[in-house]
């Protein structure tokens, strides 16, 4: 339609942009801060079951370890959340002696080098694990997880898009959307 406006006045209102539809599977938001985007990992966190998979994509300084540790802060790990780049993996524990794994895989190379440290073992072994840069590991990715993209909006805002895979994460993501957002 030659002319046609996506949002505008109607009825005298000026209505917002639309937004994107997503399913049960998926949710996409808009984080406004780096302090956000950690409250939203705090109340992610509360959610998060031994053997959960927790994949964080997104490019560099898109907020991937800052969702990080208000997710760990959720579990209740007892320690501050930094970043694995140069170790690889991080453990944090809890009160209860629980162990969350925080798993970066920036430097590896590919699905060898992430069997060599341990990866799949992690996947396994009940444990919550957190995988940055999961796209560098797809071949050893569990079918089922929870994977969050994070993109670079502006110096402060990030766009954060959930995509649940098999049916615990689409339970907890229609969990979470209720808790962090009413709906």
């Amino acid at each position: 339609m030659r002319g046609a406006r996506l949002f505008g006045p109607i009825r005298g209102r000026i209505m917002p942009p639309p937004m994107p539809i997503l399913d049960e599977r998926s949710l996409e938001f808009l984080s406004h801060s780096p302090e956000q985007t950690r409250r939203l990992g705090t109340r992610l966190g509360e959610g998060v079951a031994e053997g959960d998979v927790i994949c964080l994509a997104g490019d560099l300084g898109a907020g991937k370890t800052t969702l990080a540790q208000g997710i760990a802060r959720g579990w209740g790990a007892l320690q501050a959340i930094t970043s694995p780049t140069f170790v690889l993996i991080n453990e944090y524990r809890r009160a209860d002696a629980s162990m969350l794994y925080h798993v970066d895989a920036y430097r590896l190379s590919g699905p060898g080098e992430a069997e060599g440290i341990g990866l799949h073992e992690l996947f396994t072994a009940g444990h919550p694990v957190i995988l940055e840069w999961p796209e560098r590991v797809a071949e050893c990715l569990p079918s089922d997880r929870l994977t969050i993209a994070l993109s670079w909006v502006d110096e402060s805002r990030r766009r954060l898009r959930f995509e649940a895979e098999g049916e615990r994460y689409v339970q907890w993501l229609r969990d979470y959307r209720k808790t962090a957002f009413g709906g």
